[in-house]
């Protein structure tokens, strides 16, 4: 069976994500679509709208037939951990091309660079150069890239996608990458058309009936039907941990310099957003920011990462009868554990993916989300697996 894979968020499933379905459907019409998803928190460093398990029905009533999770460990951190989570599951489950969306929509220059990236001795030290004139780490990146490829990367999708492709080739996988040409602005917080970026539509998430048009119905009513997940309403969470915690560096990302800062400025701020305005600074973005914050209110220590670099099973949350056909087929060669729940099992990516789902649902009191975590809830479109 031919499988294509997708490394997305969904937060929340929108057009251009039906969009990017539907063209790979007419590419590979007898192809297995498989989902490495993130679970209830985001790359960026904060909740996901709506939790997992509604996400992953989401992908499945719109075309896709099978969704693993990628585990809060990798999916909180980096872009190259990110990556390699994502990549690492597609690959276990025999999958034959990841399909990613793409501004330049050019997979021979998103090669190049990724190829550089890797084996050129001088990019490093060009991105270190830059770096000390001021520039943050993406800037830095890709002024180097500029200097020695004579390519510019700035958009989010290509270097996003560049980080994707390194994973293939540092770890010889198979997989073999495609882009699919993205059609709308990442950054645009404004609304337009039927395909609109998800930034916009988070923007937009309380006047429903203004987003109604770039959304597929299904996701329209999941927004009705389920808490909004809103990165301020753990803001007093976190402040309580600021202020009651006297080794702030201890958590995963958190430098010596930003644990001073924070305490610093946590009684003068008014807002998680607030407080990342305070302490970020030139060198580091928002986004490193926000993930900084987010191990410190999931007590994630670096202690604990350190037992946390390796994908250790496949987690399954939705499939259709097709992925359900592709599973028994390949389950054999499969050589990761699959599993549908966490049980008494000991493995620290799984304790720390029940932990931090407890975490997710506090400000909301959704005790049957967290609890979804420990039984076999599944959505699946058809018979169990064998």
């Amino acid at each position: 069976m031919s499988s294509v894979g997708i490394i997305a968020e969904y937060n929340p499933f929108h057009n251009g994500h039906l969009y990017q379905i539907k063209k790979i459907k007419e590419k590979y019409p007898t192809a297995t679509i498989i989902i490495a998803m993130s679970g209830n928190f985001t790359q960026r460093g904060t909740p996901a709208i709506i939790d997992k398990w509604e996400r992953a029905k989401l992908a499945i009533e719109n075309g896709a037939d099978l969704v693993v999770e990628i585990p809060y460990a990798f999916v909180t951190q980096s872009a190259d951990y990110y990556s390699y989570a994502g990549i690492t599951l597609l690959e276990n489950l025999k999958v034959d091309k990841l399909v990613f969306g793409s501004e330049s929509n050019n997979i021979d220059d998103l090669k190049l660079i990724a190829k550089t990236q890797l084996e050129n001795e001088d990019f490093d030290k060009l991105v270190k150069i830059y770096a000390k004139f001021g520039n943050n780490y993406p800037t830095s990146l890709s002024l180097a890239l500029k200097d020695l490829t004579g390519k510019e990367i700035t958009t989010p999708n290509d270097i996003l996608g560049i980080t994707y492709i390194k994973t293939i080739l540092q770890k010889n996988y198979k997989i073999e990458p495609e882009t699919i040409k993205r059609t709308n602005d990442y950054h645009n917080k404004n609304l337009t058309g039927t395909i609109s970026s998800a930034t916009s539509i988070r923007e937009n998430i309380n006047n429903l009936e203004d987003i109604k048009k770039v959304i597929p119905i299904n996701t329209y009513n999941a927004l009705q039907n389920n808490n909004h997940h809103n990165l301020e309403d753990y803001y007093n969470l976190l402040k309580y941990k600021i202020i009651t915690d006297d080794n702030l560096e201890k958590y995963h990302l958190v430098t010596p310099d930003l644990a001073t800062k924070l305490k610093k400025e946590i009684m003068l701020s008014s807002s998680y957003d607030d407080l990342i305005q305070r302490v970020k600074g030139k060198h580091v973005t928002y986004n490193k920011i926000a993930r900084s914050l987010l191990q410190i209110l999931c007590n994630y220590t670096k202690e604990e990462h350190k037992n946390n670099k390796e994908i250790t099973y496949i987690r399954l949350l939705a499939f259709n009868e097709n992925g359900k056909k592709y599973l028994n087929t390949y389950k054999k060669e499969i050589t990761l554990p699959i599993i549908s729940k966490i049980t008494k099992e000991k493995d620290s990516l799984l304790s720390l993916e029940l932990k931090t789902t407890k975490i997710y649902t506090l400000p909301y009191k959704e005790k049957e989300v967290w609890q979804k975590e420990i039984e076999n809830n599944l959505y699946i479109r058809g018979e169990e697996i064998d």
